[in-house]
């Protein structure tokens, strides 16, 4: 957070001593030098701007003020008011937005001279008024009828243009009602008040413009995240639901740390710069699957590439069914009644045995948890079938790839597809560390790249252990395998509950998969039911007995 302006410090001279004319200026000049430099340091654009008013109402004495801002549609939005005689406090950090309409700069095609603030903004030029009930040419309706609601006396009013380096108007900083230091009565603003006014004003419109280019460059470059998950989402809608909810439940589990004040994590602390480098890094973290090819990221069953292959083994399937109906009815033809009903028999028992060989590999191909030592045993004794292909010559009912696919233990991928799928990770680290990253963003390759590391440093892709990486990096590990333990939008299973993933995560941490002692804050700040709360369907929120996590004590 940046300084603020303190606004009941009144300038001060020496006990005793009636301040000069070039003490009071002196005085005022070190007190801009001071704001110039709390106006560089702030990054919030609401307390900038109401730093900004606050430090030209000090420096000029005046009671009131109001800050506006340029939009688009060419016109003055009020963002900051302030009164303080009236204790009247609108816009910036107060909560109280401010009710009032913008002030266009055009009206009917032509310029809009007749507001004080417009035509400040319009020509670039300070307007330095003493009386705004006597002043002419300008439009002070709004004002009077403002006085009349409060019982104040708006009378001197100093109206600043704030241009940024391209000389065009970005707001217009107005004073009301300066004080003499003295006698506190309210007197013109004094072409010293206005020089002072002028430099805060151009200060001010730099230190805006900045911050405003700043935001923007973030903005752009965080739509560049969005658009890079946008192409993944396009290939795959399952990575891209992934890519959004990892780095939302990566920030919900580092906060949870961030306020643990006991235990082996108590001194993690995080800044806002801190924390928006774990956002990037978060939103980044599997990048690299823009290079993982789709029917692999997707693939839902066993068979499946570009479809799924167990739609040609059900044409193998019929192909035998119809030689043996055809090699049936050219034996009936010699055979006696007796023996024609053996063949039928026979026939009926090969086409019920062929059906069941089909609901059984479709079964297979769905890919469950663990596929038993008879279930790959039969697998291949159906592979070794013989029929007729296309091209007229006998072949093995199955290819040796589908053998391979339909024989996996566990889910739908082979070793070299596994391969292929972990290495998005190396093509996420390459990605991330070829780009330039500003001081602030620097470790973003190291938290994005740690997620698939393990804690007895058996993980990839460089066999990290728990002491060679940061918490971040750790944060975002569970979080991307809690994730995808809950996620219901996978193609090849059901999203688990709460008590069925935070089991499995409990025996990860037993196996040194996941950290610790982060593992006991997940759990204990209950960090996993406020993700519930905010992605997964109400059937997969069942109640958590957190006695029998495996790992967790209460």
């Amino acid at each position: 957070m940046g300084a603020t302006i303190d606004t009941t410090q009144g300038l001060r001279f020496p006990s005793g001593a009636a301040p000069t004319a070039a003490d009071d200026l002196a005085q005022r000049l070190d007190q801009l030098n001071a704001i110039g430099a709390s106006l560089s340091a702030e990054r919030d654009i609401n307390r900038l701007l109401e730093t900004i008013l606050t430090a030209a109402k000090t420096i000029t004495r005046a009671d009131g003020g109001t800050l506006y801002r340029v939009t688009e549609e060419q016109s003055l939005r009020f963002e900051i008011v302030r009164t303080s005689s009236l204790k009247y406090y609108l816009g910036g950090t107060t909560g109280n937005p401010v009710p009032f309409y913008p002030i266009q700069l055009f009206k009917d095609g032509k310029p809009n001279h007749g507001m004080v603030a417009a035509h400040a903004a319009l020509t670039g030029k300070t307007v330095n008024i003493a009386d705004a009930y006597v002043a002419e040419g300008f439009d002070f309706s709004g004002t009077r009828a403002f006085d009349s609601k409060t019982g104040y006396r708006s009378q001197s009013f100093l109206t600043v243009p704030m241009r940024n380096h391209e000389g065009e108007a970005i707001g217009v900083l107005q004073l009301i009602n300066a004080q003499d230091p003295q006698t506190g009565e309210i007197v013109a603003f004094s072409s010293s008040d206005q020089r002072l006014a002028e430099s805060l004003a151009s200060q001010a419109a730099v230190a805006l413009t900045n911050r405003m280019l700043i935001n923007q460059l973030e903005h752009l470059f965080e739509s560049f995240i969005s658009l890079i998950n946008g192409a993944i989402d396009e290939k795959s809608p399952y990575t891209g639901g992934h890519c959004q909810r990892v780095p939302v439940l990566t920030m919900l589990l580092a906060e949870a740390v961030n306020q643990t004040n006991d235990g082996p994590l108590s001194e993690f602390h995080m800044s806002d710069k801190d924390r928006y480098e774990l956002k990037i890094a978060g939103l980044l973290h599997d990048c690299g699957k823009v290079t993982t090819p789709v029917h692999v990221v997707d693939k839902a069953t066993k068979l499946e590439t570009i479809f799924d292959r167990v739609q040609l083994i059900d044409t193998r399937f019929e192909v035998l069914k119809r030689d043996a109906e055809l090699e049936s009815l050219k034996k009936r033809i010699t055979l006696k009644p007796m023996e024609a009903a053996e063949e039928d028999k026979r026939l009926r028992e090969r086409l019920r045995q062929l059906d069941d060989d089909r609901k059984f590999l479709h079964a297979c191909n769905i890919g469950g948890e663990r596929m038993r030592d008879d279930d790959i045993d039969r697998v291949r004794r159906i592979a070794k079938y013989r029929w007729r292909d296309v091209s007229g010559h006998e072949a093995e009912f199955l290819t040796d790839d589908e053998v391979k696919n339909l024989t996996i233990r566990a889910g739908t991928l082979t070793d070299d597809e596994r391969k292929v799928i972990n290495h998005h990770i190396v093509a996420t680290i390459r990605m991330l560390e070829a780009l330039p990253w500003p001081k602030h963003l620097t470790k973003v390759p190291e938290y994005a790249g740690g997620h698939h590391e393990r804690m007895d440093g058996k993980g990839y892709p460089k066999g990290l252990t728990r002491e060679q990486m940061s918490v971040q990096a750790r944060c975002m590990g569970i979080a991307d395998i809690f994730e995808a333990l809950t996620a219901k939008d996978r193609p090849y299973k059901k999203g688990k509950t709460l008590s069925e993933s935070l089991e499995i995560l409990g025996r990860m941490r037993l196996n040194h998969h996941v950290d610790p002692d982060l593992f006991d804050v997940f759990v204990r700040r209950k960090v996993y039911r406020r993700y519930a709360e905010m992605f997964l369907d109400k059937e997969q929120i069942d109640e958590v007995d957190e006695s029998r996590i495996p790992g967790y004590t209460p």
